[in-house]
Formats: C-alpha cells, sequence, structure tokens
C-alpha cells in the first residue's frame, strides 16, 4: 500500500535514504544532511510534477515511492527501501516486491498515467532484474556524472497497456 509522504515521515526517509547500501545505487551518494532534506521537501510539496509516497509493508511504513516529472500521462519513478528494519525481520525480498507491484498500480491507477519511466545505474543487476519481471523495457543507456565519475545508466519504462 502507497500513502502521501507526511511530515512526520522525514526523519525515517532521511535515514533510509542515508543507509551506506541505497546511496551506492543512488545519482547522489553523499549522505543527506537535515537541512538539505527538508529543502528537498518544501519544494517537492509545492511542485505539482512531483509525489511522494511512502509504502507500508506489513502495516508499517517500510520505504519511499517518488514520481516525478509527472506531464502529459507520463512520469519517472524511484524508490528506496528501510533496508536495515527490513533484513530484520527478514521481509526485504517481499517488501522489494510489494513495494514495486503498489508503485506500479499507483502510477496507472490513482495517477492516472499511461507511462513510467525509470533510470537505473547499470551496474544494479538486480533492481534491473526486478524491473523486467514487472515487464519494464530497456529502451537505452548513456552515461551520467555520479559525484564526479561517470557511470553508465539504464533507462527503462513501462507502458500501462504493457502491463
Amino acid at each position: 500500500m502507497l500513502r502521501d509522504a507526511q511530515e512526520d515521515d522525514l526523519p525515517a526517509m532521511r535515514h533510509w535514504r542515508n543507509h551506506p547500501r541505497v546511496r551506492a545505487t543512488s545519482f547522489t551518494t553523499h549522505e543527506i544532511t537535515p537541512d538539505e532534506h527538508s529543502r528537498w521537501w518544501r519544494a517537492t510539496r509545492v511542485d505539482g510534477t512531483r509525489r511522494v509516497m511512502v509504502y507500508q509493508h506489513a502495516g508499517a511504513p517500510a520505504g519511499v515511492v517518488t514520481y516525478t516529472g509527472i506531464a502529459g500521462g507520463a512520469a519517472y519513478w524511484g524508490y528506496y527501501l528501510d533496508l536495515d528494519g527490513l533484513e530484520r525481520h527478514g521481509e526485504l525480498l517481499p517488501a522489494w516486491v510489494g513495494l514495486e507491484r503498489a508503485a506500479i498500480e499507483h502510477a496507472f491507477g490513482p495517477l492516472g498515467l499511461s507511462l513510467l519511466r525509470g533510470e537505473v545505474l547499470a551496474g544494479n543487476e538486480p533492481v534491473l532484474r526486478l524491473h523486467r519481471r514487472f515487464g519494464f523495457a530497456e529502451t537505452g543507456s548513456y552515461r551520467r556524472d555520479v559525484d564526479g565519475v561517470l557511470r553508465d545508466v539504464v533507462t527503462i519504462e513501462l507502458r500501462k497497456d504493457h502491463t
């Protein structure tokens, strides 16, 4: 299940986002400060092209789904999970699959999208495999500066009529 992120979710969201394994697979790898996180949240809340959702797993907050660039029936999406909490309870894989399913359903349901796009670091094979499992097609690749290092990025997309 997904729900809109709220102000009181911010500490957990920042904690999850700053996990070393989450940062290692992100386009910004530095540790996000409270001030930086607050600025991002303030900007996001007033931007009609962005949505931030909290993924609930077994009744508890367990991850974050972001939709950005929402326009013309399309958007980009990304996510991260509470790795430590989910691993501690042996729930990481079920939550990972559940989040992907919930994010797709939300995109093509309540958000009314017909196209969901994403970008994944090329070396992140577990995420690429999961996206393929859910029907995402790899549509291209490019090189991107990630904190001073050129990294290969794979572009993906899923069309509503292919789900």
